[in-house]
């Protein structure tokens, strides 16, 4: 659950593994990985409780008080775009280690936070939401999503190394949102992945083509989910510079930087949990 106003970006992420349950919390300045017990976690449907914080697809009420952290606040969402359908297409249907889904490509925000003592405000602000729900991450992924261009628009891109019935291959989801309307690419669309690297990633399929560039992904380390447990280490840069060009029927619709992109690039090499 991803909010941003101007210069300021708040990134958290609730949920639980199989023995216990946790909220992240990622800002410029840093994340931290909060846990709490089992017991702590409950959810239903349109909500997610993770000790006193309740998070919902409208928002959220924060009151966590740790000896790490100390953050209170409410913010409320108006404006919810979920897509016309879900992310995994046909996917959905089968086993899969994690399965991806977007709940909101772009709404506005409104509230205001407190971390540490540090007001953050976030009334106009915009935000996004997504969820993954499994026992693993991918061996090897690159992530990407930015709504920060000046205009109507929010792009999320998502290219994985995918162990399916003893094979592996690499597939791809990313939405380019403008203006209301959805530009889905997909590998049930037969999108080709023209580069995928720690700072490209370049899409083409039939009539749409989609480039981003990363120069700079210097991240923070997050706890991400390994065999029910969430005990791999990742590294997310969630408020760096990027380049973002999409092509449509040769006219090109969306070309601008995206000054708070969030970014992860995981290398596809044996999952070491203890790294």
């Amino acid at each position: 659950m991803k909010q941003q106003k101007g210069d300021d970006v708040l990134a958290l992420i609730p949920g639980r593994a199989q023995d216990s349950a946790f909220i992240q919390v990622v800002t410029q300045q840093g994340a931290r990985f909060l846990e709490f017990p089992l017991e702590d976690f409950s959810q239903g449907k349109g909500f997610l409780r993770v000790g006193e914080s309740l998070f919902t697809p409208r928002g959220m009420f924060l009151d966590v008080h740790t000896p790490d952290c100390t953050l209170t606040g409410r913010l409320r969402y108006h404006e919810v775009t979920p897509l016309r359908s879900d992310i995994m297409g046909p996917f959905a249907l089968l086993p899969m280690e994690t399965k991806h889904t977007v709940f909101s490509m772009r709404h506005r925000v409104e509230g205001d936070v407190v971390l540490d003592g540090r007001a953050l405000t976030f009334d106009g602000g915009l935000g996004y939401m997504e969820g993954d729900r499994g026992h693993s991450f991918p061996r090897g992924y690159t992530w990407v999503q930015s709504l920060d261009f000046g205009c109507a628009a929010s792009v999320m891109v998502a290219i994985a190394e995918i162990p399916l019935a003893g094979l592996r291959f690499t597939g791809c989801i990313a939405v380019v949102l403008l203006a209301g309307t959805e530009h889905r690419f997909a590998t049930y669309r037969g999108v080709h992945i023209v580069e995928s690297t720690e700072h490209t990633v370049e899409l083409r399929q039939g009539d749409m083509s989609l480039r981003v560039e990363v120069p700079e992904t210097h991240g923070h380390r997050l706890q991400a989910p390994h065999e029910g447990a969430m005990e791999r280490p990742i590294h997310e840069s969630p408020s760096v510079p990027g380049r973002f060009r999409f092509v449509k029927d040769g006219h090109t619709l969306l070309e601008s930087d995206g000054a708070n992109t969030s970014f992860e690039y995981v290398s596809p090499e044996p999952v070491d949990a203890r790294a």
